[in-house]
């Protein structure tokens, strides 16, 4: 009697001891299940920092944004008010692409800063102007009248080049996409040129006759370069607004994605009707 009790105490426990294992296993199972799952949702997803100027290049990006968020791809994009920290920071590796500059641009920052840089996509066309500031229009200008023009090299031979092209001045070569008031052969009304960062023209609108001012800051100013320039350049402008990364990275997934975005029909579209010519599609 007291063996069959003592093997009845003991099958007990064994399947006590059983059960209580099976279901350790079974909590530690999904409990493994549910890590994995959560490890496999954090990798999906990819952040991809961008730098950019406010307008109209961030503007354009974010509406890339729920494009890639439908890839699993969190675009970030930061807002930068000049044309250098942008691409010291793709080249240092604290942003992953930069959206805010032309190709000629791109060309003289790596030749002078020895940077890596290289464009994945023309994206638009800003067409430069020329704005009313002291004096009303062009045939208005008078001797020894003031124009500011942006003082960094491409875009100070630009706005130089436009000039010439409205028969204000003459230049040693029109094709010199970074000459300087140096290069003037010819400057009939004896016009004095006031080199200033791209960025502060707008504000000094009202002190200087002329103003040779770059789209996106033009409308950062409340400027319409359609309606409200004097002098505007022609849409087969060289100067293509471009995506750029550092050398190496142009295969990335996450920007090959972001240049798919940007040239999708969303962002044509999104372009046309909001910027009204002021910004001009390049794809």
């Amino acid at each position: 009697m007291k063996k069959k009790l003592l093997a009845l105490l003991l099958g007990l426990t064994l399947c006590l001891s059983l059960a209580a294992c099976g279901g350790s296993a079974d909590d530690s199972s999904a409990a493994d299940d549910g890590a994995a799952e959560e490890s496999g949702d954090a990798a999906e997803t990819v952040t991809l920092t961008v730098a950019a100027s406010p307008t109209p290049h961030a503007e354009i990006l974010n509406q890339c944004v729920p494009i890639l968020a439908e890839q699993g791809i969190e675009l970030v994009v930061n807002e930068y008010s000049d044309y250098v920290v942008p691409n010291t920071a793709v080249e240092d590796g604290d942003e992953d692409a930069n959206y805010f500059q032309h190709i000629p641009y791109l060309e003289e920052f790596n030749e002078t800063r020895g940077t890596h840089l290289v464009d994945v996509a023309s994206v638009h066309i800003e067409p430069m102007g020329v704005y009313a500031g002291k004096t009303a229009s062009l045939e208005e200008l008078a001797d020894g009248a003031v124009i500011a023009i942006p003082n960094d090299a491409t875009n100070e031979g630009r706005a130089l080049l436009l000039l010439e092209a409205q028969g204000l001045i003459t230049l040693d070569d029109s094709s010199n996409l970074t000459a300087t008031p140096n290069n003037i052969v010819d400057n009939p009304k004896n016009l004095e040129f006031q080199e200033l960062e791209a960025a502060t023209i707008p504000s000094v609108l009202a002190d200087v006759d002329l103003a040779v001012i770059n789209s996106n800051y033009a409308l950062g100013a409340g400027l319409n370069p359609t309606t409200d320039a004097l002098a505007i350049e022609s849409s087969d402008s060289p100067y293509v607004n471009v995506l750029v990364v550092k050398e190496g990275n142009e295969n990335n997934e996450a920007i090959q994605a972001l240049v798919e975005a940007l040239h999708s029909d969303t962002i044509r579209d999104y372009i046309t009707e909001t910027f009204d010519g002021a910004v001009v599609p390049a794809f």
